[in-house]
């Protein structure tokens, strides 16, 4: 059977489209943004913040024009909001400067980010321990670093691209996927539990706690 595109009205009822329908609301994709007004960065919640892509001017008039926006946004320390049509679709943007250019992040719709209290209403209300949030403190502190994205590391890349190396050496593209490496890392409950077990005053037994929703 031929399979058709629809959107549910309701309860088992449907509109239907075809490729012809879809063809009248694409909008024709182009390299020019749109500005409509300027926020300060903070103003926009992250949860809106999705891809990020470099914006650079063109040549001869456009450099000018790129320059004086540019200028003018890091002076007031500000962030455009404008929109651009991509692949047929009109996307919300969020420009910042970044060095010389300007960095465009697409922005999600409000439909398309929920509310946080729709997952953390649920979570209890409970005074933290004031030995173990001291303890937690050290932690975090002793484990401080500087952000470095060289860092990261994705072992499914790392094993596929070991079994395309073994496989254009003629072997049978098999290739065991690394351990985790044996790294310092803190278990923070463990280090609280363990520090609790050395005071000298009885530790009081938690009950079992609840398991999120």
């Amino acid at each position: 059977s031929d399979l058709v595109k629809g959107y549910e009205v309701s309860k088992d009822e449907y509109v239907l489209f075809d490729d012809a329908d879809f063809d009248k609301v694409k909008l024709e994709s182009t390299k020019a943004i749109s500005i409509d007004k300027f926020v300060d960065e903070s103003d926009i919640d992250r949860l809106y913040w999705d891809s990020p892509f470099f914006v650079t001017p063109e040549k001869g008039a456009g450099i000018e024009a790129f320059v004086v926006i540019r200028d003018a946004m890091k002076k007031q320390g500000k962030v455009a909001l404008g929109s651009l049509v991509l692949r047929g679709k009109e996307r919300q943007l969020a420009l910042e400067v970044r060095d010389k250019g300007l960095i465009a992040w697409t922005l999600r719709a409000h439909d398309e980010v929920r509310e946080a209290g729709d997952y953390f209403d649920d979570i209890p209300t409970v005074k933290a321990d004031a030995d173990m949030v001291e303890i937690a403190t050290r932690i975090i502190g002793q484990k401080e670093a500087d952000f470095d994205p060289t860092t990261f590391k994705d072992g499914y890349d790392d094993a596929l691209r070991a079994m395309i190396k073994t496989k254009t050496k003629g072997g049978k593209g098999t290739v065991e996927a690394a351990e985790p490496e044996d790294t310092n890392v803190i278990d923070l409950m463990a280090a609280l539990r363990n520090s609790l077990k050395g005071s000298s005053s009885p530790a009081k037994t938690a009950g079992p706690r609840p398991r999120a929703g």
